[in-house]
């Protein structure tokens, strides 16, 4: 689904296609060595930190570095899907830190057994799924997020079970409200 957004500076002018450090201006093109280089980069050593909107950005960063100069940067401009908009630019920082506020002391998700953490990370990745604080790449992020979280809160993470419409099913069920779809994908992630 192709993003609604005001005038977007990031745009090559007269396309939607993102200015990218590759210089691909087709869409279609773009997406299959972006996806490419993100394979790439999130096989790799993913950066340390401590769970929080600073390291966020930082894991945008190291996953997308090679596709946008953005790459870990809030977006600054409007955008939407399916006729929903997500949080406004100036409100991103706020938003971000109000939800790894939510999150709350990493070291505390190994207390949780499993359906507890699903239920509290799916908040999580919901909230910061309606923030969407990148122009490009948030589901990506998020998920490999969710691992890094499964990871450290001592579960695994079985990215077989990972199918792209019921992932988007359940990002957009929790656009509206309902975390549960996105709280039993999280439980047959880490099952």
């Amino acid at each position: 689904m192709v993003y609604a957004a005001e005038f977007d500076p990031l745009c090559y002018p007269g396309t939607t296609v993102l200015m990218n450090l590759l210089d691909i201006r087709e869409q279609a093109e773009l997406d299959e060595v972006e996806l490419a280089l993100f394979l790439t980069r999130a096989d790799e050593p993913l950066p340390a930190g401590e769970l929080d909107y600073r390291h966020y950005l930082h894991l945008h960063r190291h996953l997308f570095q090679d596709v946008y100069a953005w790459a870990g940067q809030p977006r600054t401009i409007r955008i939407g899907k399916g006729g929903s908009w997500f949080c406004y630019p100036e409100h991103i920082a706020s938003e971000m830190v109000r939800v790894f506020r939510e999150l709350g002391d990493p070291d505390s998700l190994a207390d949780l057994d499993s359906l507890g953490f699903a239920r509290h990370v799916a908040h999580v990745i919901a909230e910061i799924n309606a923030v969407h604080p990148f122009r490009e790449g948030n589901g990506r992020t998020q998920l490999t997020f969710l691992a890094m979280l499964a990871e450290h809160a001592g579960f695994t993470f079985n990215a077989d079970i990972l199918e792209r419409d019921r992932v988007i099913q359940a990002m957009i069920d929790s656009f509206g409200g309902s975390e549960a779809p996105l709280q039993t994908l999280i439980e047959d992630i880490i099952a």
